[in-house]
């Protein structure tokens, strides 16, 4: 019988907290959160078997647990590990969920505790926080990078990744440093790419046409600047050096691109379009990434009454779930008249099965 515990329940915390529930069933789970009301809901839904208020409480059911994860920001982490010293063994694993390595690597060092951390990193998310938007299949073939440390055994870092694969997850091993610059530009930059698009849109939207006529692909491609503040800060201040990096060779393409433009280059902007999309259209969609999918589906709908309530009949009908349905005023890049989004891939293939079978033209995103 497998005993957890957990220090901090939000998105990925409560996420993995309901996904090891799921298939550890009989499993121990014991967790400390500073919210009341996250540690009752989770209580209540019987993911925890005992809610921890107060950090003395870790010495005592905290001894003796397997895994034992981080799940609070970074900068919070040197108030909790004197207390969880006193209660690692040489059989626990201490871990976290951070997205930011280096720092974390540098901060168990400090406090002695190499022998038992090994840095975690489950790479899926979604633009909303908290407990109440945690799922047990969030981590379902995400990737989940373990960054071991110098004294992390091999019997320790295998029996890790057979747990993370365990609970539907793909493990992938990488030193700190390395996962640092690989965030940086697949999931850091991007958050402040799109925030400064969305902000220089909204700068220039003097008439709020810009803001009425945005179409879905702007959406698309700045949805998660609608993340978290707070969070965002406090990554990209813990990241600052590859962060720093990734921005100053960002800039450096804008700037050469902006040349091209200048210059009537045509042949070197076709070349800049032509290699970003055979990259692209490389990246596989077989897993989850770090920045959460959306299941899109664009429908072709005539102008009548009730076309959508057709649409949504149709798929009530097998009991398929719409996460979001509306009309695209602007479809400029969007095949179709009508945007439905579900919650899952499954959902949308047999709404695709089954409104193509009712005649419809539909094209998934």
């Amino acid at each position: 019988m497998l005993k957890i515990g957990f220090i901090g329940l939000g998105l990925i915390g409560g996420s993995l907290a309901k996904s090891i529930r799921l298939h550890y069933p009989d499993s121990v789970i014991n967790a400390f959160d500073i919210d009341n009301t996250t540690l009752m809901s989770a209580y209540t839904e019987g993911v925890v078997n005992t809610m921890l208020q107060d950090v003395s409480d870790f010495e005592k059911h905290f001894q003796n647990c397997d895994y034992l994860f981080l799940c609070t920001p970074v900068e919070s982490f040197p108030k909790f590990l004197p207390e969880l010293k006193k209660v690692l063994t040489d059989h626990t694993i201490l871990t976290d969920v951070g997205s930011v390595k280096s720092c974390v690597h540098k901060e168990m060092e400090r406090f002695g505790l190499n022998q038992q951390f090994i840095g975690g990193h489950p790479m899926a998310g979604s633009e909303k926080s908290g407990y109440q938007n945690s799922s047990d299949i969030l981590l379902e073939n995400a990737f989940f990078i373990l960054t071991p440390t110098p004294e992390t055994s091999e019997k320790q870092l295998t029996a890790y990744s057979n747990f993370v694969e365990s609970i539907g997850a793909i493990p992938l091993h990488l030193a700190p440093a390395e996962h640092d610059r690989v965030v940086a530009a697949i999931s850091h930059l991007p958050h402040i790419i799109a925030s400064s698009l969305v902000n220089l849109v909204c700068q220039e939207d003097t008439d709020e046409y810009m803001r009425k006529v945005a179409a879905g692909g702007f959406k698309d491609i700045t949805r998660i600047a609608s993340s978290n503040s707070q969070m965002w800060q406090n990554i990209c201040m813990a990241n600052q050096d590859a962060l720093l990096e990734m921005l100053d060779l960002f800039i450096d393409g804008l700037q050469k691109t902006r040349t091209k433009l200048s210059e009537g280059n045509k042949d070197g902007l076709f070349s800049f379009f032509a290699s970003a999309k055979k990259y692209r259209d490389s990246i596989p969609n077989t897993s989850k990434g770090i920045i959460h999918k959306s299941f899109l589906l664009h429908c072709e709908l005539p102008d009548e009454a009730g076309g959508i309530a057709v649409v949504a009949t149709i798929l009530a009908s097998k009991a398929i779930n719409i996460k979001n349905i509306g009309i695209l005023n602007n479809r400029e890049t969007e095949p179709g008249a009508l945007q439905i989004e579900f919650y899952d891939e499954v959902s949308l293939l047999e709404a695709h099965k089954l409104l193509t079978k009712h005649h419809y033209t539909v094209e998934c995103s």
